[in-house]
């Protein structure tokens, strides 16, 4: 099993974060995801956490052969469950492969709390990911293959921060713009 971890600060708040969350995809650097599709939504009427389950669909960047030899295809789908506590100012997004799941699964944790130095104005943001192969091969060639998810993994990761980067900063300057003022 392979292991990637990053936190980091957005320079917005756990509000603006969040609204941003609907907006994420598409934006020009994950064109890799295609789709989103919400699944259920619901709040608890005695915790007021907002639960939402998505499938993401994304075009596979995996090599054609490895794609050909496990018998998938470029189209690969992602199912994502979020918890929002706007009590507790805490987001939280579990996500996991579902092509190829037989094969290797990806389980991707994120956070977004209040950064404890400046809560009014910025969001911490961690994310880690467990990468494990599940054929019965040799434990070097799961290894070389658990090894290039996680590389792939970290370089899908920072393009989607660089995305949502842009997305918060185009809802923060349209929010800012004399046309969504008020009427």
């Amino acid at each position: 099993m392979h292991f990637f971890s990053q936190s980091f600060h957005y320079d917005h708040s756990w509000a603006h974060v969040n609204v941003g969350l609907g907006f994420k995809y598409p934006n020009p650097y994950c064109t890799h995801v295609t789709t989103v599709d919400v699944l259920d939504r619901s709040i608890d009427p005695n915790t007021g956490i907002i639960r939402t389950e998505k499938v993401l669909g994304c075009k596979q960047k995996a090599p054609i052969w490895i794609v050909k030899i496990l018998g998938g295809s470029e189209d690969a789908f992602v199912r994502e469950v979020s918890f929002v506590d706007p009590k507790t100012q805490r987001t939280s997004i579990h996500s996991e492969n579902l092509s190829l799941s037989q094969y290797i699964t990806c389980i991707e944790r994120i956070h977004y709390t209040p950064a404890p130095s400046n809560m009014a104005e910025r969001t911490l943001f961690s994310q880690t990911a467990e990468i494990q192969t599940r054929m019965a091969i040799w434990r070097s060639v799961a290894d070389k293959m658990e090894s290039w998810m996680t590389e792939r993994f970290g370089q899908n990761a920072e393009l989607g921060r660089e995305g949502f980067e842009g997305v918060l900063r185009n809802l923060w300057d349209r929010k800012d713009s004399p046309t969504m003022g008020s009427s």
